[in-house]
């Protein structure tokens, strides 16, 4: 196989770690393990006795019964653990697949989620959320139309990244028929559930051949346990997915996983200190849009860390958002990431660090526009 450059990936190899103002990042406010260990009384001593050894292939059977809780019709025998969300996507994508395949993808969307299918020889379509006047629209006569007599997937992404787009009740019920009628997978990317104010709704609950997408990484704010998961009830995609880890990382780190079942356990409290800085970071984000509207299109999100901004410059956006970081130490990411020409920018609520590097991209603005 041969697979393409991941431009996001590239585009951040270049500046996350050197930019000072990251105004772009996708994942929510970090913690440290100290603070962490602190939710939990003893939690320091255990992990200090915590043998180093190889842990299960599917994962800790005490950390899949924790996730297992966030689903309603997938207990731990449907929850396979894996290095972050990008191992679990290639596995999946290379157990599922076959060369002449065709899959349906929304679009703009995480890159590995349409390239890796597209290096095994499937056919692709993008089912495009597109510009409206009041945000990001979605259009299911659209989906319908791109189905195929050879469709063996649906791809993904709620709430979506990069655009905050979050399919509601009836079009996840939609899409689950459609997909059951021409009996198709879905695959959902789900890393930012969790962040929505009412409970959500995973698709390994709605549909039988589901495969549900889960990472400490986003909502959580614990990128660097490097744990993510999939949540199924189709034990034949399952026991598939099990063996193919057995030739990627084979089991997850055992430090790791103790400090995710730690974070599950207490992950209410926080999920809900996420929310508040999402929210917080949106309140000062509107204010300054609507400061500059001949410049910017505000596409709120409708939920999770990031949006979607059209910024109305003739200069191509990837070269603007080179010269902001080179000049400015202000990060953030051109919409050519996301295989999208337009200019528009990704830009990230989670951090606490969102007013100060909004401040200095404000003083870029009013100084070239």
């Amino acid at each position: 196989m041969r697979l393409n450059d991941f431009k996001l990936e590239v585009f951040f190899n270049k500046y996350e770690f050197t930019a000072p103002y990251l105004l772009a990042q996708s994942d929510c406010e970090s913690m440290s393990i100290q603070e962490l260990l602190s939710y939990e009384a003893g939690a320091e001593e255990q992990l200090k006795q915590l043998g180093l050894g190889y842990t299960e292939v599917p994962g800790n059977p005490s950390l899949r019964s924790q996730i297992a809780r966030l689903y309603q019709q997938v207990d731990e025998s449907g929850i396979l653990v894996h290095v972050g969300a990008q191992e679990a996507i290639f596995n999946f994508m290379h157990v599922a697949l076959e060369p002449g395949d065709h899959i349906i993808c929304q679009f703009p969307i995480y890159q590995s989620l349409y390239e890796v299918a597209k290096s095994l020889g499937c056919e692709v379509s993008m089912w495009e959320i597109k510009q409206g006047e009041n945000g990001w629209e979605l259009d299911l006569d659209e989906l319908k139309s791109l189905i195929q007599v050879n469709t063996k997937l649906i791809v993904v992404n709620t709430p979506n990244n990069p655009t905050g787009y979050t399919l509601n009740p009836a079009e996840l019920q939609a899409i689950t028929e459609l997909a059951r009628q021409h009996n198709c997978l879905i695959f959902s990317d789900e890393v930012y559930q969790g962040l929505e104010e009412t409970r959500p709704t995973f698709f390994a609950d709605l549909y039988e051949n589901a495969v549900s997408l889960g990472v400490m990484s986003k909502a959580y704010g614990l990128a660097g346990l490097r744990v993510g998961w999939i949540a199924t009830q189709n034990q034949e995609i399952y026991d598939k997915m099990v063996r193919f880890k057995h030739y990627t990382t084979i089991c997850t780190s055992g430090p790791s996983e103790f400090l995710a079942e730690i974070a599950l356990n207490h992950g209410d409290r926080i999920l809900k200190r996420n929310r508040e800085i999402i929210q917080g970071n949106q309140q000062i984000a509107n204010s300054f849009f609507q400061r500059y509207p001949g410049i910017f299109t505000n596409n709120v999100p409708q939920s999770g860390p990031v949006a979607f901004h059209r910024i109305h410059t003739n200069q191509p956006i990837e070269q603007f958002c080179e010269k902001l970081v080179e000049e400015t130490g202000v990060l953030l990411l051109p919409a050519t990431v996301y295989d999208v020409e337009e200019p528009y920018i990704r830009m990230g609520y989670g951090r606490k660090s969102f007013a100060e590097c909004l401040e200095r991209f404000e003083g870029y603005v009013i100084n070239r526009f």
